[in-house]
């Protein structure tokens, strides 16, 4: 078989063969996983992106039209290091790429070779011994051999035998290769995506390869091989279109922020990729320089510990509209769903790219009023799928079923796993209340009460948790379309202060309104007293949105009428201060 040109066709099947190829050798890929950190997951990332590229990627007449859905696809697709410096190779491609319908061998290797610069580009320090080398030495080979032949089967046979010879001499290149006696994950990566290519040239059947397709797989979730690897906590990506900023400048001011930075992509549409301990300090660096479009963030330490060091055998789960301070969720290895809130066209993830500070300043100043969305499906189906290979139980507790649709979502991917039992609460609860009810549950897990027992429970301890909510405005109720304007006008008028509290379904409910912050306060502590007197109160905390010095006069007053301090005082969560906004104060209290 000969093969004179290339087109769109042949294109787009060449990417199917050889992302086909790589899926298969994920496995292998991500156990060989090593630089720059070895978490495991090189394999998924690459899948991932690949996937991306099918799926998302048309056919058209144009070759530089076709290279074009498949450089999209790829940046808004991929995953980890390898998979953003493979999708800036395919950016650079299509950049380079002529609206032609077809192209011969030597114009494809020149416009591979000025691709594979767009790859570098992409990383602030290269590192030789990774795939940039062997994609580096195999533009070089093809470059030689069209000088020779005008077949495209020929030329990619013979180039694929450079690739391999610099696949085999990574270790040679890189100590930490040497050192554990494996070649660059990324690298056998795209030495596997060529030998697909070559392998479905020879044999393959575009049925058979549009059948493959249907069933591929991926998972996102990271699992670290040693603690000692995660110097960085968060694995951090995003798309950022409209950016102010080249990739190049991007990389420089954010090059202090971590590690395994790589930006892909125009400013047209950037693909960012770090390793970081600071998610929040970093985008809110760069939410000016354009806009976030999609976001992903993996706690990666938080993997590495419950795939080698968990403390329990039943996993928890909640979502950001829980309010428990980090440390405790930290202790008892609670996982957490993150809500999305966006201001305009800038998408945060709640409590890990906006910290609750940063979305208060935000509400003063952004001229965009926030609006929240629910955590996304995939996301709870992964984190499922990835809990019950580890634990052997997972309970989630999620905000009332009343206020968001996170427990159905939440309760549909748990119906999913089949393997282990996965129990999804509403907790009929919001914020601190919803806090009190988990602190709860994971003081059971710790006890090492049954899990049956706990489910038993929890709907009780549900039962005996109230949350008393003192409003200091409705404006932000009105701006989130709450309230009507004109009920906010009047309220503005009268100096309205609205108590709210939840039903027994969880539904929002006014317990009363007070002309000033000083007379809700004394309804709320006298509505305290009153529980008080009728049965004896397990613990209490106290949330807030700026307003600290309110939050420790309630800490005072209602320390000396219970006999003890609240479990926390802490900042209402950023998701949950979209709509009550700032000034606002909530006492979750539960019965013993």
């Amino acid at each position: 078989m000969e093969i004179k040109y290339l087109d769109s066709k042949r294109l787009y099947y060449a990417f199917l063969a050889g992302g086909d190829a790589v899926i298969s050798n994920q496995d292998f890929l991500n156990k060989i996983n090593v630089f720059p950190v070895a978490d495991a997951d090189t394999g998924t990332n690459m899948a991932s992106t690949m996937r991306s590229i099918v799926e998302g990627t048309r056919i058209y007449s144009s070759l530089k039209d076709t290279s074009r859905s498949i450089a999209d696809a790829a940046l808004m697709g991929a995953r980890g290091n390898s998979g953003i410096i493979f999708a800036q190779f395919v950016h650079g491609l299509s950049t380079e790429i002529q609206p032609e319908k077809r192209i011969r061998a030597e114009k494809l290797a020149c416009y591979i070779k000025k691709a594979v610069g767009y790859a570098y580009e992409s990383i602030l320090e290269p590192v030789e011994g990774t795939m940039l080398t062997v994609m580096k030495d195999w533009a070089l080979s093809l470059e030689e051999i069209t000088k020779k032949s005008t077949d495209l089967v020929q030329i990619l046979h013979h180039s694929f035998n450079a690739a391999q010879q610099s696949l085999a001499a990574t270790p040679r290149k890189l100590k930490i290769l040497a050192e554990n006696g494996v070649v660059d994950a990324g690298a056998r990566g795209f030495v596997d995506f060529l030998e697909g290519i070559i392998k479905f040239i020879s044999h393959g059947q575009l049925k058979d390869l549009s059948k493959k397709t249907l069933i591929w797989l991926d998972s996102e979730i990271h699992t670290a091989m040693n603690s000692a690897a995660v110097q960085y906590r968060y694995c951090c990506e995003a798309i950022i279109t409209q950016s102010k900023l080249t990739g190049k400048d991007m990389q420089i001011q954010l090059s202090d922020y971590g590690d395994s930075l790589v930006v892909a992509g125009s400013t047209e549409k950037l693909h960012l990729h770090i390793h970081t301990n600071q998610p929040a300090e970093l985008f809110y660096k760069i939410k000016n320089d354009g806009d976030i479009a999609q976001i992903k963030v993996d706690d990666m330490m938080q993997q590495f510990e419950v795939s080698h060091a968990r403390k329990y055998p039943i996993a928890l789960v909640t979502d950001t509209a829980c309010d428990l301070p980090d440390e405790f969720v930290k202790k008892h290895q609670i996982h957490l769903l993150p809500f999305q809130i966006s201001f305009g066209n800038n998408l945060f993830l709640d409590k890990v790219t906006i910290t609750a500070d940063q979305f208060y300043e935000m509400l003063k100043t952004e001229k965009h009023h926030p609006k929240t969305a629910q955590p996304i499906q995939k996301n709870i189906q992964n984190l499922f799928a990835f809990l019950t290979s580890h634990y052997e139980s997972v309970i989630a507790v999620h905000i009332s079923d009343k206020l968001s649709g996170v427990f159905q979502q939440s309760l549909m991917a748990g119906n999913k796993i089949k393997n282990k039992p996965v129990t999804v609460i509403n907790s009929r609860q919001l914020s601190v209340s919803e806090g009190l009810v988990v602190m709860r549950i994971a003081q059971a897990i710790e006890a090492g009460l049954p899990y049956n027992d706990i489910i038993a429970k929890a709907n009780e301890w549900i039962d005996k948790t109230s949350i008393l909510v003192d409003i200091n405005t409705l404006k932000y109720m009105v701006r989130g379309g709450r309230v009507s304007p004109l009920q906010g006008m009047i309220a503005k008028l009268l100096n309205l202060k609205p108590i709210i509290s939840l039903d027994s379904e969880g539904k929002a409910a006014a317990l009363g309104k007070s002309f000033s912050r000083k007379a809700n306060m004394e309804k709320i502590i006298t509505i305290i007293a009153d529980m008080h007197k009728k049965g004896k109160i397990w613990n209490y905390a106290i949330v807030h949105s700026q307003a600290e010095e309110r939050a420790n006069v309630y800490a005072d007053q209602l320390t000396g009428m219970l006999g003890a301090p609240p479990a926390y005082i802490m900042n209402i969560s950023p998701v949950v201060g979209v709509h009550n906004g700032i000034g606002a104060l909530a006492v979750g209290i539960m019965y013993q």
